[in-house]
This record gives C-alpha cells, sequence and structure tokens, in this order.
C-alpha cells in the first residue's frame, strides 16, 4: 500500500520534476520527459516572430523579385513581363509591320524594355523602408491571408511611391536612347496613313505602369515559393510562421 501511495504521489508531481527514472525499493521506474515548450516547433510563433520571420521573408521576396527585373533583359527576354506596344497600339504595330516597317516597331520595344529594367533598382529600398514599418497586425493578416497576401499589402503600400520614383528614370532613359523619336516615329508614321484613327499615348506613363506590373508579378512568384516551401529558405523562423501551425 506504502508503495501504491508513493508511486501515486510521484505520477502527480512528475511534471515537475527532471529525473527520466526512480526506484522504489528494488523496482525502478521510467518517468516521461518533461516538456518545457523549448525548441517544440508545435509551438505557436509569438508575436515578435511573426513579424520577424514575415518581415525576412518579404526581404527576401523583394530583393529577388526587385534584382530580377534590374539585370538587362529582365523584362525583355521575359515573355510574361515584357513591355509591348500598348493595346490601343496593337493596329498601329500590324500596319506598320506589313508595311515592311517591323524594326522600326522592334526597336521601339526594346527600348521600352531597357528603360524598365534600369529603373528596377529604386524598388529595393523603397519596398524595405515600407517592410520596416509593418505593424504585427499587417503580418498577421498577410500571413493568414491569401497566397500572394504580402505582394498585395506591398503593392497598396508602395505603387505611389514606386511611380514617383520610376517615372522620371524611365523617361530619362527613353529620351537617352531615343525611345521617344521612335515612338514619336511610329505614330507620326501611322497618323499619315490616311482613313485611321490617330493615336497620341503617353509613353513613359505607360512603360512605367508595365514596369510595375511585372516587378509585382516576380515579387509574387517569389511570395509563393516562399509559401508552398518554406524550408527552402534555410530559415527555422520563416519555416515556423508559414508552417500553418497556428
Amino acid at each position: 500500500m506504502k508503495t501504491l501511495k508513493t508511486l501515486a504521489l510521484l505520477l502527480l508531481i512528475t511534471p515537475f520534476i527532471s529525473c527520466a527514472q526512480i526506484k522504489l525499493g528494488k523496482k525502478t521506474f521510467n518517468l516521461p520527459k518533461i516538456n518545457t515548450g523549448s525548441g517544440n516547433s508545435s509551438v505557436k510563433p509569438s508575436n515578435d516572430e511573426m513579424i520577424n520571420g514575415l518581415k525576412e521573408a518579404l526581404n527576401i521576396g523583394v530583393s529577388k523579385g526587385a534584382d530580377n527585373v534590374s539585370k538587362e533583359d529582365g523584362y525583355f527576354k521575359d515573355a510574361v513581363i515584357k513591355v509591348l506596344m500598348p493595346p490601343e497600339a496593337k493596329e498601329v504595330e500590324s500596319k506598320l509591320r506589313s508595311l515592311g516597317m517591323g524594326n522600326l516597331v522592334d526597336d521601339a520595344i526594346l527600348r521600352m524594355n531597357r528603360a524598365a529594367e534600369q529603373a528596377g533598382p529604386k524598388a529595393k529600398p523603397i519596398f524595405v523602408d515600407v517592410i520596416k514599418s509593418m505593424s504585427i497586425v499587417d503580418a498577421i493578416n498577410i500571413i493568414k491571408g491569401p497566397q500572394d497576401g504580402a505582394t498585395q499589402y506591398l503593392k497598396k503600400s508602395t505603387s505611389t511611391k514606386l511611380t514617383s520614383a520610376f517615372k522620371p528614370i524611365i523617361m530619362q532613359e527613353l529620351d537617352k536612347t531615343e525611345a521617344t523619336k521612335y515612338w514619336k516615329q511610329v505614330f507620326d508614321t501611322y497618323n499619315k496613313i490616311p482613313f485611321i484613327t490617330k493615336v497620341n499615348s503617353d509613353l513613359p506613363s505607360y512603360v512605367t505602369q508595365k514596369a510595375l506590373d511585372g516587378l509585382f508579378y516576380m515579387v509574387a512568384q517569389e511570395e509563393a515559393k516562399i509559401r508552398k516551401d518554406p524550408i527552402g529558405t534555410a530559415s527555422a523562423l520563416i519555416q515556423k510562421i508559414f508552417s500553418g501551425l497556428w
């Protein structure tokens, strides 16, 4: 009876002691190991872990996204984000190509993409500033939100600043590479064709918007990779916040 009472008492106090075994008379009893929660991957991330992990993930995503569009041919040789003639100019492009002026159109397209690539490096510091100021509420909403939740947040928070940063560079690059001249030649030539509706588009604004569309597309792709395979980031913190445990 005494042994049973002692065993019962030990079972009650087991969660508060650290030994793995104990002897009662000639018998040895194995006691369960204490789980303090330390190093336990099933523990929900703290607020600090969520905000820091998300910031780390976002910095990785925006860095890769911005680097991808900033390199030469980052836009031009990517079929998804390549800056092409605006929709209202498609008829212009088709008619000029049919008249043997395809090289003129191709030159204009190349220069639009080169201008977008030159503006690309301006994106990273703007993204970083917004990420630094992110709140815990923002972090929770993004982590528990849609697959492109972070990209949507960045787009909403940075589009105005990015437009202001991109457009002057794009205008400068278009002028420097004579893209505006080619653009003017394209539409001056087209507008001389009898019985057509004349086209007058704002080239710098158009290229700026397409450049931002391509940038956010690349950031969204990087976000999707991190959400799908957080282990691939080699960051325990990112793995934890995107593990779905909470």
